[in-house]
């Protein structure tokens, strides 16, 4: 009897297991955004590798943003409506505190699950839809928010050991 194959995802199971991965699960490629953030404090999260440059805390928020950014592509929603005034990038005071870190970390992790509940709620069929903009599908936009958590997170675990040899 030849042996049972488990059947195999489907195209929309995969992107929601690349979202999980990026962002809060065990992965092959190391830690995930959430894992790299864990145990960050406030002036960990406050210190700039060097004038002009993005702290930890911003590269937090920015990926938030960038999760309502996808979500407000998905589903048609209209700009604007994110917690925090601007785009893409939020200055973050260099210490703000506890408080001000968790709050933020917070947006985040709140900006992943409406995303992951969006995609999860999402007809397979509108994966190959082009996304408003016209030059990428909306899976493709799904992968590449994934993608954007696990690149975020190596830099973060840089900012955290560069921060270690000072």
């Amino acid at each position: 009897m030849p042996p049972i194959k488990k059947p195999e995802p489907s195209p929309l199971h995969h992107l929601l297991r690349l979202l999980d991965e990026g962002y809060a699960k065990p992965a092959w490629h190391g830690p995930s955004l959430r894992g790299s953030l864990r145990g960050v404090t406030p002036e960990q999260a406050g210190r700039r590798p060097a004038r002009g440059r993005h702290n930890i805390w911003e590269i937090a928020v920015h990926a938030a943003y960038w999760k309502y950014a996808v979500r407000r592509r998905l589903t048609g929603a209209r700009r604007g409506s994110f917690v925090y005034p601007g785009s893409n990038w939020f200055a973050r005071p260099d210490r703000d505190g506890t408080i001000g870190l968790r709050r933020d970390l917070a947006v985040l992790e709140e900006e992943h699950r409406l995303l992951r509940e969006t995609v999860a709620e999402m007809a397979p069929e509108r994966l190959g839809e082009l996304s408003p903009k016209k030059k990428w599908t909306l899976g493709d936009m799904i992968a590449g928010i994934a993608m954007h958590d696990v690149y975020h997170a190596g830099q973060i675990r840089l900012l955290k050991r560069l921060q270690k040899t000072r």
